[in-house]
C-alpha cells in the first residue's frame, strides 16, 4: 500500500490503514515514511526525528511529568492475511489480519493521540519504531538508546504491545542454555566399549520432568516460571554409539531474579553437567508504586496482572522507568495466521488513554 495516513479518524480506521502497510520486520520503510508524513502534517505541535525506520516524536508543554509511548511497527512475516478483513459489524465488529493485534491497533491508538490530543496534562514522546520481532541487536530501540538517549527519558513508558486492554506489569526475564552430555563412539554390535551420550542426557530429562517451577507474587502480580527442553539433538550414524548430545532449555524467570541469579540457579539445576548460556534477556518489575503508574491504573480500572513473556519494557525498567504493556488484542493470537483485534477494544483503549491523558 502507498498513500498518506490520516490520523484523526476513527483508530479503527487507522488500525485497518496500518494493517493494509505491510512492514515486515526490516521492511518498515514504506511505513515509517507515512507515519513521519502524517505527523508532520497533522501534528505541527510535536518535535519530531527520524532514527532509521523509527519516527519519534514529542511535546515540549513543561509539564510536570512525561509518558512515554512506544510501539514497534514491524510484523511477523505475513502468512495469508493481509490485506486486513472485516466480519461483524457495530459492536461486534473484528478487524483480521497480519498486525492487527501484535501491534497496529496498538500504534493506530498512539498515533490518534498523537494529532488529536495537543495539550494533554503530561508531556508526550511517542516512539513508533523498527525491528522489534527478529534479533535483539537490530531492535529499533536499542539504536534510539545508543543515539538518542534523551527520547527516552520520561516518567513511565507505555508499551502498546496486546494485553486485551488490561495493564500487564513487567515481565519475565528469558534465558536460553545448553545442556551437553559426551561419550564415546563405538560400533552398536560392541557397544560395551563405548558410552552413550544420548542415554547420558536422561538424567537432565529426569530432572526437568520433575522440576517445580516457583510461582512468585510481586505488587500483586503473579508470575509463573518456567523451565522447558525445547530442542534436543545427538547421534552419528545407525549403527555408532554416539559421543554428543545437546540439549536446548528456555527458563522463563521472574523479574525479582536477575539473569546472573537466574543463571546460577540453572547451574545448581544441571550440576554435574555442562552448561552453555546462549542468550538472555532481563526481565522488569510491575513498578506500580511509581505516581504515573498509579493514575493509570486509576483511569483504566482493573487489577494489573503479570506480564507472562518478555516485552520492550524491560528495556524501559533497565533505563530506570516505570513501565507497562497496555493495548488492545489478545496477545494470545499474536504470530498466528488468525490474528485478530476487536474493534471494540480499540474503541475502549482509546478512551482510556484519553481520560488519562487529560488528568
Amino acid at each position: 500500500m502507498t498513500g498518506s495516513l490520516d490520523l484523526t479518524v476513527d483508530p479503527i480506521e487507522l488500525t485497518a490503514a496500518l494493517v493494509d502497510f505491510p512492514s515486515v520486520s526490516g521492511d518498515e520503510q514504506g511505513l515509517a515514511d507515512a507515519v513521519q508524513e502524517a505527523l508532520g502534517r497533522q501534528a505541527p505541535h510535536l518535535e519530531l526525528v527520524r532514527s532509521g525506520n523509527a519516527v519519534l516524536a514529542r511535546t515540549h508543554l513543561g509539564r510536570a511529568a512525561r509518558v512515554i509511548f512506544a510501539g514497534h511497527l514491524d510484523t511477523v512475516p505475513i502468512n495469508d492475511n493481509l490485506p486486513h478483513r472485516r466480519t461483524g459489524e457495530g459492536d461486534e465488529l473484528v478487524l483480521h489480519g497480519c498486525g492487527t493485534v501484535d501491534m497496529k491497533s496498538g500504534d493506530a491508538v498512539a498515533l490518534h493521540l498523537a494529532a488529536t490530543l495537543p495539550t494533554p496534562a503530561y508531556d508526550m514522546t511517542f516512539v513508533f519504531y523498527d525491528c522489534e520481532e527478529i534479533e535483539a541487536a537490530r531492535n529499533g530501540l536499542g539504536r534510539i538508546e545508543r543515539e538518542l538517549p534523551d527520547w527516552l527519558a520520561g516518567d513511565l513508558a507505555i508499551v502498546g504491545e496486546p494485553s486485551n486492554v488490561v495493564i500487564e506489569a513487567g515481565c519475565q526475564g528469558t534465558m536460553r542454555v545448553e545442556v551437553r552430555t559426551e561419550g564415546a563412539r563405538a560400533h552398536t554390535a560392541r557397544a560395551w566399549m563405548g558410552s552413550n551420550a544420548i542415554h547420558a542426557m536422561g538424567e537432565v530429562l529426569r530432572r526437568l520432568r520433575d522440576y517445580q517451577p516457583r510461582t512468585v507474587d510481586i505488587d500483586g502480580c503473579t508470575y509463573r516460571e518456567g523451565l522447558q527442553a525445547v530442542r534436543i539433538g545427538g547421534g552419528v550414524a545407525g549403527n555408532v554409539v554416539p559421543d554428543e548430545c545437546l540439549l536446548t532449555v528456555n527458563h522463563r524467570f521472574a523479574p525479582d531474579r536477575d539473569p546472573q541469579q537466574a543463571q546460577a540457579h540453572l547451574r545448581q539445576v544441571f550440576d554435574g553437567f555442562e552448561v552453555t548460556v546462549r542468550d538472555c534477556a532481563a526481565g522488569a518489575l510491575p513498578g506500580l508504586s511509581a505516581p504515573l503508574a498509579k493514575q493509570l491504573i486509576a483511569s483504566t480500572g482493573g487489577a494489573p496482572a503479570a506480564k507472562l513473556g518478555w516485552t520492550d519494557v524491560s528495556r524501559f525498567a533497565a533505563l530506570g522507568l516505570p513501565a507497562v504493556n497496555f493495548g488492545p488484542g489478545d496477545p494470545t493470537l499474536a504470530h498466528t495466521q488468525q490474528e485478530n483485534v476487536p474493534a471494540e477494544q480499540i474503541t475502549r483503549c482509546t478512551r482510556l488513554f484519553e481520560a488519562f491523558l487529560r488528568g
